[in-house]
């Protein structure tokens, strides 16, 4: 979730460089030049799995790689980075409602509790932003709670596979999926869209590094570490550790776009790792 938060800055940089479907169809790329040949030579290549996993691998690719990014991206162009932020801090709730409803996952005093203090504190974390303006905030913000609902989707839908399947061969498959979903979407940038903004010589260096850091990072040791925890690990308790997300990108802002950190900012992270700490404790 660390990384998966950075991916608020390094998608902010990269939206302003590419456009969304191209750059991330070559995100994708760029994790499968590293997760297909890594796959053969540790596991002989992609598992055999049932029809049916294999259809909730698509949608979880769907939802995680192709909808959640595409929301997120479209909307950090429209709404501002403070509004987005408070927005993702929904996501631990909205995981552990699907959890309830569609899992039948009854949190216990002791999740829901940890699933309070993390909400609370995400809150607490963006109390002081400045809430910006943006150029369609509401639109943008829109955007962004839908990526939350399909990023809750993509955290849980991996516990429905029931054949044996390793972190590796998961995220291979995913990234195999996502890179299928943006492939129209790029083709149409790279004719189309690249053209009439300048060409690749209008894209700076930093650019391109934000699409790699995407494409390594976010994407392929992301997902490994991802899906080698959710399956050892109840619904809730995934949900919560989400809550690590939008302080990761609280924290990096700071760091990397130089966001001032309050006190508010500073609170709300100790509720979050208390929250943290409640939820794993057995």
């Amino acid at each position: 979730m660390i990384l998966v938060g950075s991916s608020v800055v390094a998608g902010k940089i990269m939206v302003e460089e590419l456009p969304v479907q191209f750059a991330s169809a070559l995100r994708f790329a760029l994790a499968l030049v590293i997760l297909l040949p890594l796959l053969r030579m540790r596991e002989g290549g992609l598992p055999r799995l049932s029809r049916r996993s294999w259809l909730i691998l698509a949608v979880q690719g769907l939802c995680g790689s192709f909808l959640f990014t595409v929301c997120l991206l479209h909307g950090l162009a429209l709404t501002a980075p403070s509004s987005a932020g408070v927005i993702t801090a929904t996501t631990p709730a909205c995981m552990g409602l699907i959890a309830w409803l569609g899992m039948g996952e009854r949190p216990t005093r002791r999740a829901g509790l940890g699933i309070l203090l993390s909400v609370a504190g995400l809150l607490a974390v963006n109390a002081a932003s400045d809430p910006g303006t943006g150029s369609m905030p509401f639109v943008g913000n829109m955007l962004v709670l839908g990526a939350v609902c399909f990023e809750s989707f993509f955290l849980l839908l991996r516990k429905g596979v029931t054949e044996p399947l390793t972190p590796l061969a998961a995220a291979t498959a995913v990234s195999l999926f996502g890179l299928v979903w943006f492939l129209p979407g790029a083709a149409w940038d790279l004719i189309f869209t690249i053209p009439a903004s300048g060409g690749f010589g209008a894209v700076s260096v930093v650019g391109w590094v934000s699409v790699a850091y995407y494409g390594v990072f976010v994407t392929v040791l992301a997902y490994l570490f991802w899906f080698a925890g959710v399956t050892r690990v109840s619904a809730a308790t995934a949900g919560v550790f989400t809550s690590v997300m939008p302080v990761s990108a609280l924290i990096l802002s700071a760091a990397i776009l130089g966001e001032s950190v309050g006190l508010s900012r500073i609170v709300g992270c100790a509720c979050v790792l208390a929250g943290l700490v409640l939820i794993s404790r057995r």
